[in-house]
């Protein structure tokens, strides 16, 4: 109800005193609401459940399948039979953007769009919050981090050519790999190397095969460097810094696989840096990861808008807006504070659960390797004999999920490609180990529950080689 409904309410139907008080509060969310339009930007704080469905509602409506003059003779008309199924998606069906492009307007969809919009609006305005300034255009796509992956390497294809070649720093998470064999584009897997960090010894970026690879296969034929923040330890972030000025050298196109970076400042200064100095030219990130929604979307983000807005071209046919949705909701119920709070609780308990590791270790004779990776904890199995993937089952069976057990001599084959001691990042393995993770919305009740688990199973473990 707007002023002019309000203001027609028959006296006799309610107290004019009464009426006013709750027009107040009316015009108060109308205001939130009319501020977050006009400058799009998260709230400070978080709104409450109600403004936010009154104000995804409102958006609704104005999508042409809620008109209550609706007259659709046209093939496709957001018609949806289930009512559970139309209530789950608060009555947007008609998903975002167009044939051509995934940001345009649609004319039957004005409610859509707003939420297309704004919601990259607010990503932008969360990216810069997060620590990447510089960070000019960012997108919502409904896919998940490989697929949005592919989409950036195709586009960067198109425009490229010439380029046949992805240079690719070894992580061993299958999509990643994927997304480039999938692009048509050669993969050249470079190994990590091992280096020292706080005096850890975890896997790092070898730069020099990097440059003699440029110079070996020709920049001109290179589509890209494929390079990662996020990942698991041992292996710490790629040193983006450092190919970032590679790739401005050699003028070779730079995409940064930011899985879960944005939840740790470490990591976004390093693609703020990497920007700075040398080059990078999209990241891309996961929304479960970093914002907590259901999986199925991720943000490809660039310091210049031209890459990321020749992606949403790249982008065939129009989209789901459940994603959209999700993350539209979810920024608005944390806003910036809280937002800013979860980063800041999942910073320390990382170091909680890297404490709690290393004492774990030193009872068993073992040690953690984590350096410089905010995120990943790995601890070596040196002393647990040879079938270490027991201790991953016996861990899964107590409810404890996210370890990963590597024992190094995993063999993997991805569309032909062999990887050697898969898990591992690299051909070679010094030691088995297990990682664990103290990822964004992680509680020191998990922790704490974890750390007895993984104690009660190592003991066990150990018993069982006496």
């Amino acid at each position: 109800m707007n002023d002019f409904t309000l203001k027609s309410i028959a006296a006799d139907l309610v107290p004019a005193n009464y009426l006013s008080v709750a027009n107040n509060a009316r015009v108060n969310r109308d205001k939130q609401i009319k501020i977050l339009l006009e400058k799009k930007k998260l709230p400070q704080n978080g709104w409450d459940n109600a403004t936010i469905e009154y104000f995804v509602n409102e958006l609704a409506l104005m999508d042409s399948n809620n008109f209550p003059s609706r007259c659709g003779v046209g093939e496709r008309e957001a018609r949806v039979i289930c009512d559970l199924v139309k209530r789950r998606h608060y009555n947007f069906a008609h998903g975002i953007g167009r044939s051509g492009n995934l940001t345009d307007a649609q004319p039957k969809a004005a409610g859509s769009t707003i939420l297309n919009n704004l919601t990259n609006a607010l990503l932008l305005d969360l990216i810069r919050e997060a620590g990447v300034n510089n960070c000019r255009k960012a997108i919502l796509v409904p896919l998940a981090t490989g697929m949005a992956m592919l989409m950036t390497l195709l586009t960067l294809k198109a425009g490229r050519p010439q380029g046949r070649y992805v240079l690719w720093s070894r992580i061993d998470q299958q999509s990643c790999f994927k997304s480039v064999q999938s692009s048509g584009l050669i993969p050249v897997v470079i190994d990590t190397v091992p280096v020292e960090e706080r005096g850890d010894c975890v896997l790092g970026t070898d730069i020099g095969t990097f440059r003699d690879k440029i110079v070996e296969l020709g920049a001109c034929n290179i589509c890209c460097i494929l390079s990662t923040t996020s990942c698991f330890a041992p292996r710490t972030c790629d040193s983006i810094i450092e190919l970032g000025k590679l790739c401005q050298e050699y003028d070779v196109p730079h995409v940064v696989n930011n899985a879960y970076g944005l939840q740790s400042t470490y990591l976004t200064h390093q693609l703020e840096q990497a920007n700075r100095i040398g080059r990078v030219d999209a990241f891309i990130q996961s929304t479960d990861k970093n914002l907590l929604v259901p999986v199925g979307g991720a943000i490809i983000a660039g310091f210049d808008g031209d890459i990321v807005e020749r992606v949403s071209k790249f982008y065939p046919g129009r989209a789901s807006s459940s994603q959209s949705l999700d993350v539209l909701m979810t920024l608005l119920s944390l806003g910036k504070t809280g937002y800013t709070n979860l980063v800041i609780k999942r910073k320390e308990l990382h170091q909680y659960l890297l404490n709690r590791l290393t004492e774990t270790a030193e009872k068993f004779g073992e040690q953690v390797m984590s350096g410089k990776n905010p995120i990943s904890i790995a601890f070596t199995l040196k002393t647990f004999g040879s079938n270490q993937q027991l201790i991953g089952s016996m861990l899964h069976r107590r409810g404890v999920s996210g370890c990963r057990v590597v024992s190094g001599i995993e063999q993997k084959c991805i569309a032909g490609v062999a990887f050697k001691a898969w898990g591992s990042h690299r051909n070679e393995t010094t030691v088995p180990y297990l990682t664990a993770s103290a990822a964004l919305g992680v509680s020191r009740e998990e922790i704490d529950g974890f750390i007895v688990k993984i104690e009660q199973v190592l003991n066990d473990h150990r018993r069982t080689l006496c």
